[in-house]
């Protein structure tokens, strides 16, 4: 029976919730298609996430522990999936499509002989091939790609997140400790320094809220009224390129075609004014409030709720409120 294996990614000590993402597709192709799931895990202790594995439909979990995977690098994380892909001999590896999974996907194609879909928005199975939807063009259109492997190599295929509605099906999982030990002379790369994420306490790529500054957060009161809002809900902080550029904001922060792709549940866009490059990173966001003073703006052509005016006469007292919906 063919295998459909999925990359469950951790970050911060915890798997992503893209993955879980992924992982609930592969759950529904796999019942769709009468194939087996599995799961594989690459993490300093990557046995204690099995369960989570398993709470999401996974029969069996390959789990690879190395303390490279702390700050990982290229080198073992291909040697690894190479190691777990010949093992399991799956026709189909889904990742949640990441900076880390950009980094290593052509490499491992190759390493496999295996086909690479990158960076999808939907995907199937469809007469033994991978059929799936891919953003182009700053996400104004949708590529219809297909891609088949022979000779019992698999098609790789990586998933943005919110793409998919993460789902619990939990099963007792098989886990497969898979030994591995990675060479460091190989290694050629040298990890100096791992910069945090702007906000610092949540991850902007797995955050369930995010609030996004754009050009018309114009100074320190805008930028403390942003910071607020955040607090107050719980939020990651993204920026558009201009305020980036402007350096009111770090480049880790940016969102968009040259940033970071976002998925929160609730996206906050804040003076932002919707430039289709900065839409293209945030448009799988599921409830997206805009405020801006200008009512052409095109980031209300993408809003579910939009409120014309001035950011600093609205933030205050939409603050105030959630303070004290907080606080009940």
């Amino acid at each position: 029976m063919p295998t459909i294996l999925s990359y469950v990614a951790v970050s911060g000590g915890k798997p992503t919730r893209a993955s879980f993402e992924v992982l609930t597709r592969c759950r529904q192709i796999a019942e769709a298609q009468g194939w087996d799931l599995a799961a594989v895990v690459l993490a300093p202790d990557a046995e204690t996430f099995a369960e989570a594995a398993g709470r999401y439909g996974a029969a069996t979990v390959y789990a690879v522990s190395s303390p490279d995977f702390d700050h990982a690098l290229n080198p073992p994380v291909l040697a690894a999936l190479t190691t777990v892909i010949e093992l399991a001999q799956p026709a189909v590896v889904a990742f949640p499509s990441s900076e880390g999974v950009k980094d290593v996907l052509g490499a491992l194609a190759v390493r496999t002989g295996g086909a690479a879909l990158a960076d999808v928005a939907e995907f199937d199975v469809s007469d033994g091939a991978v059929e799936a939807l891919r953003p182009v063009m700053a996400a104004k259109f949708m590529a219809r790609t297909r891609a088949e492997a022979g000779d019992g190599s698999p098609v790789l295929v990586s998933v943005r997140s919110g793409s998919y509605t993460d789902e619990e099906a939990p099963v007792q999982p098989t886990v497969e400790t898979v030994v591995f030990e990675s060479d460091a002379s190989t290694v050629r790369q040298t990890l100096r320094e791992v910069v945090a994420a702007a906000g610092g306490a949540v991850d902007l790529s797995d955050a369930r809220v995010v609030v996004a500054a754009g050009r018309g957060v114009k100074d320190d009161e805008g930028k403390r009224l942003v910071e607020e809002l955040a607090e107050v809900t719980g939020a990651a902080i993204g920026a558009s390129r201009a305020v980036v550029e402007s350096g009111m904001f770090p480049a880790t922060a940016q969102i968009g075609q040259t940033g970071k792709v976002v998925s929160p549940d609730v996206y906050f866009a804040v003076g932002v004014s919707g430039a289709i490059q900065h839409v293209a990173g945030m448009t799988n966001s599921r409830i997206i409030v805009a405020i801006n003073s200008n009512p052409d703006a095109p980031i209300f052509d993408v809003a579910t709720y939009g409120i014309v005016g001035d950011l600093y006469k609205v933030l205050p007292p939409l603050i105030e409120e959630l303070k004290k919906a907080n606080a009940a």
